[in-house]
């Protein structure tokens, strides 16, 4: 079983009377790649200062790699990398010139610093950008080379907090790859703080739903869906062949519902742009391709809804104020 490598208990933060992170509950396993989801204003940054050591907690406690963030942030600072939302770098220094900035405040001999600068700006895709002014970078330019930055301290884990803003759709895809590419292969813990439900979904092994300062529902999304869609219907989607010569469509919802008559648990069947959608209070897909089949019907598909990242969110957050 892998070790925790961020442990947060009951954790909380107050400015005032208002209330940014209350009694936050969690645990990140050492390799996970974890996101944690919510709207702005939610508490995310504000819970990531915590576990730097970058703000004091309330009450509660956060460790990072077995270390008490609160009473040695150094030496959290020493094991983990931090990619803010906003990255800024000497803009008349070059890229590789900057990361070597970095390796000395980390004190990283020279010669090494140079061949590890080097490797990373060739990791991060931008080995031919090396030798170019930052303040000439785009915005997924200086992000790659924030990776290249945190990186160059060999961390035991990677905090990203909002890092693709502002960056192209294919920047954003080359960065996401990245990321889980670098997780698996150097076995990184990587925390990954967003509000962007298909970025998470695309990268995360598990996700915490971040809403008013709480954590209202951790776990990966197969859990998750499970758990809250447990008393909602099965969506089955089936197609069905229409032969060309065919003067009117016999396959209509009143004849689906009298072919499906003998399967136990049909709710409703209905058609949307030639699909139905058959509505079931259990997993029934199997009997509905037989039936179907048996009726002298061509079947051309049939597939079974499986409730992502999107429907998730938007349960727990229907009908609430929590969009702000």
């Amino acid at each position: 079983m892998a070790e925790n490598i961020i442990e947060i208990a009951d954790l909380t933060k107050k400015y005032g009377s208002f209330t940014a992170v209350d009694q936050l509950n969690l645990t990140i396993r050492k390799g996970d790649i974890f996101g944690l989801l919510g709207p702005n204003g939610a508490g995310k940054s504000t819970t990531i200062l915590m576990m730097l050591g970058l703000t004091e907690p309330t009450s509660g406690s956060v460790k990072v790699c077995g270390i008490d963030s609160t009473s040695n942030p150094i030496e959290v600072k020493r094991r983990v990398g931090y990619l803010p939302e906003d990255v800024g770098f000497y803009s008349n220094l070059n890229g590789l010139e900057n990361l070597m900035f970095t390796a000395r405040l980390n004190r990283i001999p020279p010669e090494e610093a140079e061949q590890k600068a080097e490797q990373l700006l060739i990791r991060v895709g931008l080995s031919d950008a090396g030798k170019k002014k930052t303040g000439k970078y785009s915005r997924g330019m200086l992000q790659r080379l924030g990776l290249a930055d945190v990186l160059i301290k060999n961390p035991e884990v990677i905090i990203l907090d909002e890092p693709t803003l502002g960056i192209d759709p294919k920047g954003v895809r080359e960065f996401l790859e990245l990321i889980v590419s670098l997780s698996k292969e150097e076995g990184l813990t990587v925390l990954f703080s967003s509000h962007d439900l298909h970025q998470v979904q695309q990268v995360c092994d598990r996700v915490g739903l971040f809403v008013k300062g709480k954590l209202i529902a951790e776990g990966d999304i197969q859990t998750l869906s499970k758990k809250l869609f447990a008393n909602s219907p099965y969506i089955i989607e089936t197609g069905i062949y229409i032969a060309s010569d065919f003067s009117e469509n016999k396959y209509t919802t009143d004849w689906l519902k009298e072919v499906l008559k003998p399967v136990e648990g049909i709710i409703a069947v209905n058609m949307k742009n030639d699909i139905f959608n058959i509505e079931s209070s259990r997993d029934s897909s199997v009997e509905i391709a037989k039936a179907i089949v048996e009726s002298g019907a061509g079947l051309n598909y049939l597939n079974k809804k499986e409730y992502g990242l999107d429907d998730i969110y938007y349960r727990y957050f229907e009908g609430g104020d929590s969009h702000e």
